[in-house]
């Protein structure tokens, strides 16, 4: 009996924790927003980026998601989805650069997938992941992807950029971060 009255008190005793976990559980959908399934990765290397989208504009269903490269990112080749169509917009470089002996000229800006029909639309009640892959800057530090989330009835603009000194958390419509972190030398080619 005494182990009984003893479980008793450590569970009323629990009960308020619960109530603000459970609380702080429910409140988290709300402040969703796209980010990256990995949010930290080497300088100089190749990513693949998977941007998740957890909900659509209310109770919109998601149209189309656009992504903005980042300066510096190269080569950014998307990966096709079934029932969303791919446009990729181009723009010329200031200066050409060398890739495996090829001069480039122009660098990806910008990636977009649409759905095709209202059928394939991202319903608010499902997850999707948008996944591209390209070489990352070599400079260490921080990369922001603006994100652009059309819906069937409005638009969410995930850009935001924390100033210095603020915190990702205190914006209200964060861009997608990755953290580039500094690479120990090696000079390696993995792609």
């Amino acid at each position: 009996m005494k182990h009984l009255n003893a479980i008793k008190t450590i569970a009323a005793s629990a009960r308020p924790y619960w109530a603000g976990a459970l609380f702080v559980a429910v409140s988290l959908p709300a402040a969703a927003h796209v980010t990256l399934e990995y949010q930290v990765a080497n300088a100089g290397s190749y990513y693949k980026g998977t941007f998740k989208v957890g909900h659509g504009c209310g109770n919109s269903p998601v149209k189309q998601i656009v992504v903005t490269i980042p300066a510096g990112v190269q080569g950014a080749k998307a990966m096709p989805k079934a029932g969303w169509t791919l446009e990729v917009t181009r723009e010329k470089l200031a200066q050409p650069r060398q890739d495996h002996g090829k001069a480039i000229t122009e660098e990806v800006s910008r990636i977009s997938w649409t759905a095709k029909t209202p059928a394939d639309y991202l319903q608010n009640d499902w997850y999707d992941e948008f996944v591209l892959q390209a070489k990352l800057p070599a400079q260490a530090g921080m990369l922001y992807w603006p994100i652009l989330q059309i819906c069937e009835e409005g638009r969410m603009d995930w850009a935001e950029v924390p100033k210095p000194g603020q915190k990702l958390s205190d914006l209200k419509s964060p861009a997608a971060a990755l953290e580039l972190m500094p690479t120990g030398g090696g000079g390696e080619h993995n792609h």
